[in-house]
Formats: structure tokens, sequence, C-alpha cells
């Protein structure tokens, strides 16, 4: 498998994961936001994206970022395997490097997830991610509409945006690898 930072040369592929995310939240019955095709390469022209694919080049997975609050959150997104590849751990791989992704990139941000799926749940607390209240998360409009295309969203709004089906989960120890990596360069650039 290859799995890489998307970028636009990977644009030719947003129809088919608009296409995936579709048919897996009618065959899992569950709540998947559909996602619009110009927020995809958008994603993928700014290098906030992880695409993966097979040995014979063919589409295998993609998972995005996106930061709220002036990047004091970062939400990793869109997890989605190419449904021939499943349960080989390509989710898990794809997981581990927008998690990378997001902590390089954003090294003072806390991230963030809902969901409903419990593979992810599990690799999230792999991560290092807690269960956490809806409060604990973005408050950002821009974030929770995001949940507008999922089955769901009457019972997130019915709450106040205070709880749902999903599960809230956060990683917040900024102090790791990733947190040190950016506060020396900080240091370096502040010396030059």
């Amino acid at each position: 498998m290859l799995l890489r930072v998307a970028n636009a040369a990977d644009a030719q592929y947003v129809e088919t994961l608009c296409q995936w995310y579709e048919e897996s939240a009618r065959t899992r019955g569950v709540g998947i936001a559909k996602r619009d095709p110009n927020y995809l390469k958008k994603k993928m022209e700014r290098g906030d994206a992880i695409i993966a694919f097979s040995d014979d080049n063919v589409l295998a997975g993609f998972c995005y970022i996106e930061t709220f609050e002036d990047n004091k959150f970062v939400v990793n997104s869109g997890l989605i395997v190419n449904t021939e590849l499943r349960k080989e751990g390509l989710g898990r791989s794809i997981k581990h490097r927008v998690f990378e992704l997001s902590r390089t990139k954003y090294p003072s941000a806390k991230i963030f997830g809902i969901t409903t799926s419990g593979p992810v749940m599990k690799i999230n607390t792999e991560l290092g991610y807690r269960p956490v209240t809806f409060t604990e998360l973005t408050q950002s409009d821009d974030f929770w509409k995001g949940c507008m295309g999922c089955k769901n969203y009457p019972i997130l709004q019915e709450n106040q945006r205070k709880m749902c089906l999903c599960t809230g989960m956060v990683y917040d120890k900024l102090e790791d690898q990733y947190g040190k990596i950016g506060q020396e360069t900080i240091e370096i650039l502040s010396q030059g």
C-alpha cells in the first residue's frame, strides 16, 4: 500500500470518494455525512488529506483534516476505505498517518472527532484520544454544519449540539513528540 499526503492531481478521485461515503452510510445504516466534491478537492489542494493506493495503483482509502477556532482544534474526518480492502488494517494505517499530519501541521491544536464507528473509536483510543462530551469539542458553527448531511442531524439539533448518536473523542496531549517538534522550530526561528 502507498499512503501519502493528497495533492491537487488527486482531484480525479473525488467523485469515487463521494460515492463511497454514500454507499457506506447506506450499507452500515449509520449517520455518515455526505461530502461535497469541491470540499474534498480543497482538502487535496491544501495538503490536508491522506490518500491511499493499493500496490496495483487502485484507490484504496482517504481521510482529511480541517481546522477550527484559529487552529485551536483539528478534526480528522471522512475516513473511508475501499470495500474490497476492508478488514486488512488499512483504515488504521490511514488514521495513524492523518493523525501524524495533524500533529505536524498543527502541533498546538487539540485533535478531535465524532463517530458512530466502533473500529474508529478503537483506533482513536490507541492513538491517545479520550471520549468527551460535545461541550469539550469545537463550538464552531462551521464544524457542526458538516453534520447536516447526516441522517441523525435532527437529534443533534434537538439536543442543542450537546449530544447525538456519535461519540466525541479528543486528543489533547500537546506535549507529545509532535508538540516538541513545533516548539523546537519556533525556538530556531526566534534565534535566527
